[in-house]
């Protein structure tokens, strides 16, 4: 099977789902025959990427998501704005990544929450089929997990997932567990992608340190305050502002600029992790056995929505502020069977990702028209 890749090139989770997904093909003897990946004029491709991807990387102008630079929550305004001030150039892509996909004409396109993709299948219709990959799916699962009160970023952000995936055969949603299939949707429930390095990871448990991983600056002010409220606890802190590794602060608390892969070495020796809810971090966190605290930044509807249904899953406990007391009263509940059961639902995915992919490239008796046209004929006739 040929395999090519459309992947959001905004952030690290997407483009690291890829990597791990392209690592399950070539197991597999699968060919990934390269990558189109959304970038901006800001926004190349990183470099993380490149270094680990062995097959060519093609970048395409995509307007991408305008977030507040306060909380980092999505701008719906700002981003309708900007895709309206880009039409143009992003008319041009959709006929680019159109172009690119019959030239190379793969047996199956995997899109990673890009919009190219959903609206190229939209407008262009492709004749290659295509399967989207995202947590973010789980947004149309009868059980999706929502804040109260947030109607109109709820709204919001279900519009954007739902451009990312005209068209394609199925919907693949990365879940913290097992649920059940939701067959209107073309959606099925799969275990999350992890970076190969940390299933390599053995984690121990002997260690009293917690690891915050900061990259807003309210929430470093809120670690600052919650080491004054207990300086005996030592923590461990990951943020964008430090410059170096291991800037020791006091007895308790060192500070260390962002490294991925130091970042997983701690996670295997911490205790506890405090983190922000996203998706990617609280999953290493439950693989590894390490309970999270997970605060969601303020206006985040997508990060509320994680640490309500990690919390539900078990893998942490949600909280507003960096509450340690809560962690603390967590920690006796948490359960220490379920890193055997995450690892168990990951050990799934292979076969399940492969499953998918085979089930797309598998023609079909009578053709669905995908999921855009259908829908409009049905709009037009009733």
């Amino acid at each position: 099977m040929r395999v090519l890749f459309l992947v959001q090139g905004e952030g690290r989770g997407h483009l690291t789902q890829a990597l791990s997904l392209a690592q399950i093909l070539q197991m597999a003897g699968h060919e990934v025959i390269g990558a189109i990946v959304g970038v901006t004029t800001e926004r190349s491709v990183p470099g993380f990427f490149t270094e680990k991807f062995t097959a060519p990387i093609l970048p395409i102008f995509s307007p991408g998501l305008v977030y507040n630079a306060g909380t980092n929550a999505l701008d719906p305004f700002k981003t309708t704005l900007l895709a309206l001030k880009t039409m143009k150039p992003f008319w041009r892509s959709l006929q680019q990544v159109r172009d690119h996909i019959e030239t190379e004409r793969p047996d199956v396109v995997v899109n990673f929450y890009e919009m190219l993709g959903g609206m190229t299948y939209a407008l262009l219709c492709p004749s290659v089929p295509m399967v989207c990959i995202a947590h973010q799916y789980m947004a149309f699962h009868p059980n999706f997990q929502r804040p109260k009160g947030q109607w109109f970023y709820e709204q919001a952000f279900k519009v954007n997932t739902r451009l990312t995936c005209f068209g394609a055969k199925e919907l693949l949603a990365l879940s913290f567990d097992e649920q059940a299939d939701e067959p209107r949707e073309r959606l099925r429930v799969v275990p999350p992608l992890l970076r190969q390095e940390v299933t390599e990871l053995t984690p121990t448990f002997s260690a009293d340190f917690l690891l915050a991983y900061v990259t807003q600056p309210g929430l470093k002010v809120e670690l600052q305050k919650a080491h004054q409220q207990h300086p005996a606890q030592k923590m461990d802190a990951f943020h964008a502002d430090a410059t170096g590794p291991n800037q020791v602060i006091d007895d308790t608390l060192t500070y260390h600029a962002i490294d991925g892969k130091r970042f997983l070495e701690f996670m295997a020796r911490c205790k506890a992790i405090v983190t922000t809810a996203g998706f990617e971090s609280v999953c290493e966190a439950a693989y590894l056995g390490k309970p999270a605290l997970m605060i969601p930044q303020p206006n985040h509807f997508e990060q509320a929505c994680n640490a309500i249904d990690g919390q539900r899953a078990g893998v942490g406990i949600a909280s507003d502020t960096f509450d340690l007391n809560k962690l603390s009263e967590f920690l006796p509940e948490y359960d220490t069977q379920l890193s055997e059961r995450f690892r168990a639902w990951h050990a799934r995915g292979y076969f399940m990702f492969l499953a998918a992919l085979n089930r797309a490239v598998t023609p079909t008796s009578k053709p669905s028209g995908g999921f855009f046209w259908p829908r409009v004929r049905h709009l037009l006739r009733s």
